[in-house]
């Protein structure tokens, strides 16, 4: 038997205590302090990235500075509005203080196992989740993006790419599966990144909108943006065509400013979350199409499989709801007892 080098809880968390002081000792020597008066009045502007103890933020007159962020300021994501003073002079290539962050109006979290809850993006409009015929087509994952998405209350836009890659084998199962989401009410786009098709579709869904791009890997999340933003010069990776999985791709999670008013927010936290941090109540509520039969059981703990007198298997059986819709609330719900 080799020797178990797996830490204890009380280890891991010492491990962890150690590691954010020394984080915190290094914030500390990296960070500035201006006097008061060589500061400007309060101003407001949005967080581009952020790096540690500073952030990338630009201005309402469209300036981009780097600022240190007080600690009084708390949690700090992309996205949020903050309110900053500017230096009169850079120090350490640094351009003013963050003192505060506004009531965000919404905000993308994601399940981490060392902070539980942890904070990705804010103020998003909304999500765009990505799907395509390769590496392969999955209605499940989709549902838990959708989840995802009611529960927060950031409105879902389903975007299949790759649209050239539907061929006669999965056409019929594809398009009855989009049929039922637009039947649902949700919007949904079919684009092509490598074929240009449905681009502009896309854009117009952005105009006046803060976005993000969500969806498993070798869906084409970065060949998409880079198709409407090229400027951003994010890395892309094709579907391996010996084993049809895709690449993962790209790096640094930054606000990106488009025409007509419009921002996306690329994050390789933002593409790819759980939902084990969800109670199963909000996870019916996520099934848009549930809402009205909530309550309608014989029994009020009603798992709505077997269960005498469901009424979501009645709705089922009288195809007023989708079967297959309610079989993927039924792996949700598995997937959170195994989480």
């Amino acid at each position: 038997m080799g020797r178990n080098n797996k830490l204890s809880k009380g280890q891991q968390r010492r491990v962890r205590s150690n590691m954010q002081k020394r984080l915190a000792k290094r914030e500390t020597k990296q960070s500035v302090e201006w006097a008061n008066d060589q500061l400007g009045s309060m101003q407001n502007a949005i967080v581009i990235s952020r790096f540690g103890q500073h952030a990338d933020i630009e201005t309402d007159q469209g300036e981009i500075l780097r600022c240190n962020i007080r600690r009084t300021a708390g949690s700090l994501v992309t996205g949020d509005i903050v309110a900053f003073r500017p230096a009169a002079e850079s120090e350490q290539g640094l351009q003013g203080v963050i003192e505060a962050v506004e009531e965000r109006r919404s905000l993308l979290t994601r399940p981490d196992v060392y902070d539980g809850i942890k904070p990705v993006a804010a103020n998003i409009d909304q999500i765009f989740v990505v799907t395509s015929p390769l590496p392969a087509f999955s209605a499940q994952i989709i549902d838990r993006y959708l989840v995802a998405c009611e529960d927060i209350a950031i409105r879902p836009v389903i975007v299949m790419n790759k649209a050239d890659l539907i061929d006669e084998v999965n056409e019929d199962y594809i398009q009855n599966r989009l049929a039922l989401y637009r039947d649902i009410g949700y919007q949904v786009a079919v684009v092509s990144a490598k074929e240009q098709h449905g681009l502009d579709q896309l854009t117009d869904l952005m105009a006046n909108n803060v976005s993000v791009f969500v969806g498993q890997s070798g869906v084409g999340k970065s060949s998409l943006v880079n198709a409407i933003l090229p400027q951003a010069s994010i890395v892309t990776g094709d579907v391996s065509h010996n084993s049809g999985l895709g690449q993962h791709t790209t790096t640094v999670a930054r606000l990106h400013r488009l025409p007509n008013h419009a921002a996306l927010i690329d994050s390789p936290g933002i593409r790819e979350f759980g939902l084990w941090h969800i109670e199963p109540e909000r996870v019916t509520w996520g099934f848009r199409e549930f809402r009205p039969y909530i309550g309608g059981c014989k029994f009020r703990d009603c798992k709505h499989r077997t269960d005498p007198g469901c009424a979501l298997q009645a709705a089922v059986a009288e195809q007023k709801l989708d079967a297959e819709r309610l079989q993927n609330y039924h792996r949700i719900i598995d997937s959170l007892e195994q989480a």
